[in-house]
């Protein structure tokens, strides 16, 4: 028996006034989107364009563009489910994403800004034997990429399958498409200039409508925290475990494993996400990396405080069973919020929930469009320009590459977003966090900081940390063994957590002092000397 809410949720998509409500916001955004995208592609003239904007966007316009890619899917959609099932627990992801940036700021904003031209592989080649550390780079890139668009992608096809009531896995399969298409047409023609403007925009739309709900929840326990965290509580079932620590992860010696695995995996993994490190060179300076990192913590730090209201609003006034039924991964629980908030019967709680779902629409579409381009930026300018073509690519050729990977990459994620549909995307997301603090950060950290590191370490680093990291993934719950699981009717799981990082990311900083102390390569000090200077001072910086 399906329960009330949802029955509402359906018909709020099946109702022909409200339906047409939704598709027209929908096509207003993806419209409006499109024209941006035109037009900056109008003005994508060289490599520099299409990897870096012109390195023409002020520290406010790119720590805007920095949110909007940031706050994806996980954020809106699979934190609030995770808050509303979990609690304190599902907390946590706010807590590791905010902090995150901690690392990134301290660590790599700057060095890489002063260090690279347009992606990781820049900083690796500059000191490193060029043609092995460029291959490591951009598998590295394209596996963390096509990882974080399995997030995405899972919850476009759960968002919308549900508002228009299709039920389907062949129309699953096919909004996943849509959004495939959409994303691939995003960065073929507007490159880094039409995706910063789809992000900013979009996290101006993110922004206002989480703080829309946030009131309006607020306003329903009259401004009263207390209140509200109480009806949550008892609303939930758990009673007041579920505002203690332990509702997930703690109940066992498995998931404490588990939630240190998970913390240290999103502290850690933002510094070393592809699509975050090339924004820091769509700047001119050093200095704008920084402070666009800065404009990124606040609005970011904002958000997420409102993710506190958005489930633990969802769980006061849902009950679990409606949201897991909607979605067992509890993806759904901020557009339940957003019918029940507005009335589940009327016109008003059909209008919130077609402006939250869009604005949900919005956040995957833009930050998509920031992974895809970075991983076919890496694909084109590391792989095909510098290894295959062995630097004597065109800038023609070179950006041809990159709309081919484009389309190659997009045509990947279609097919594996479709199989994780039904998992939670912040769950996906720290994955991809994982597999990037485990290959990337290391890697990033050694060849900036340690005199004595060459290509065997970077290469020891990168391949080890991310078959490690794919390789538990690959045997873990997430993939098999649990009726959660991506195949849940297979069980080939032997490693226990859900998430690798407490493995992986010791293995990958380990490989990289391994694969460099065991190694005869001679380490280049002079070249070494000359990135120490630049990667400080942004001295012969891009």
């Amino acid at each position: 028996m399906i329960p009330s809410t949802h029955r509402t949720l359906l018909a709020a998509g099946e109702a022909s006034e409200h339906r047409t409500l939704i598709v027209t916001l929908f096509a207003v955004f993806v419209a409006a989107t499109l024209v941006i995208t035109v037009r900056a592609g109008r003005q994508t003239k060289d490599a520099a364009d299409f990897y870096a904007g012109g390195r023409q966007f002020t520290a406010f316009q790119n720590g805007l563009a920095v949110s909007g890619d940031y706050m994806s899917a996980a954020s809106f959609l699979g934190i609030a489910g995770a808050i509303a099932l979990f609690g304190y627990d599902g907390f946590l992801y706010s807590i590791g994403f905010l902090v995150a940036w901690l690392v990134a700021l301290l660590l790599v904003a700057e060095p890489l800004r002063n260090a690279g031209r347009y992606t990781m592989g820049d900083v690796l080649a500059y000191r490193l034997r060029r043609r092995p550390v460029r291959t490591a780079a951009g598998a590295s890139t394209i596996v963390v990429s096509v990882f974080y668009l399995l997030a995405q992608m899972a919850g476009a096809g759960v968002l919308v399958s549900l508002l228009l009531g299709i039920t389907s896995d062949l129309g699953k399969i096919g909004i996943v498409a849509l959004v495939g298409v959409l994303m691939i047409v995003y960065v073929t023609v507007g490159g880094m200039k039409g995706t910063t403007w789809v992000q900013m925009v979009k996290a101006v739309l993110l922004m206002a409508g989480a703080v829309m709900l946030t009131l309006l929840v607020l306003m329903r326990f009259h401004f009263d925290l207390s209140d509200l965290l109480g009806r949550a509580a008892e609303n939930s079932g758990k009673g007041a475990s579920f505002l203690r620590p332990g509702l997930k992860y703690g109940a066992t010696g498995t998931t404490k494993l588990d939630f240190l695995s998970l913390g240290l995996a999103l502290v850690l993994g933002t510094a070393g996400l592809p699509h975050i490190l090339i924004r820091f060179y769509t700047v001119p300076t050093a200095k704008a990396a920084r402070q666009s990192v800065i404009w990124a913590i606040g609005l970011i730090g904002v958000f997420y405080l409102m993710t506190l209201a958005l489930g633990f609003g969802a769980a006061a006034l849902i009950r679990p069973d409606e949201i897991t039924s909607s979605n067992k991964a509890g993806n759904t629980a901020a557009p339940l919020l957003a019918l029940h908030l507005g009335g589940t019967d009327s016109t008003w709680g059909a209008v919130l929930l077609a402006t939250t779902s869009a604005v949900a629409f919005a956040t995957i579409l833009a930050v998509v469009a920031g992974l895809t381009l970075a991983s076919s930026s890496s694909f084109a300018h590391d792989i095909y320009a510098n290894v295959i073509k062995k630097g004597r690519a065109t800038e023609k050729e070179e950006l041809g590459a990159a709309r081919r990977a484009t389309v190659g990459i997009g045509a990947v994620s279609v097919v594996l977003g479709a199989l994780a549909r039904d998992l939670n995307v912040a769950g996906l997301v720290a994955l991809a966090f994982a597999v990037a603090a485990s290959a990337n950060l290391p890697t990033i950290l050694y060849s900036l900081f340690w005199r004595r590191f060459t290509t065997a370490g970077a290469l020891w680093s990168i391949y080890g940390g991310l078959v490690t990291a794919v390789g538990l993934v690959l045997f873990s719950p997430v993939v098999s063994g649990t009726p959660a699981s991506m195949f849940p009717g297979a069980d080939f799981h032997w490693f226990p957590l859900e998430n690798p990082g407490i493995v992986s990311i010791p293995v990958g900083f380990l490989l990289g002092a391994l694969g460099t102390l065991l190694s005869k390569e001679a380490p280049d000090t002079a070249k070494y000397a000359e990135l120490e200077v630049r990667s400080l001072t942004g001295t012969g910086a891009h």
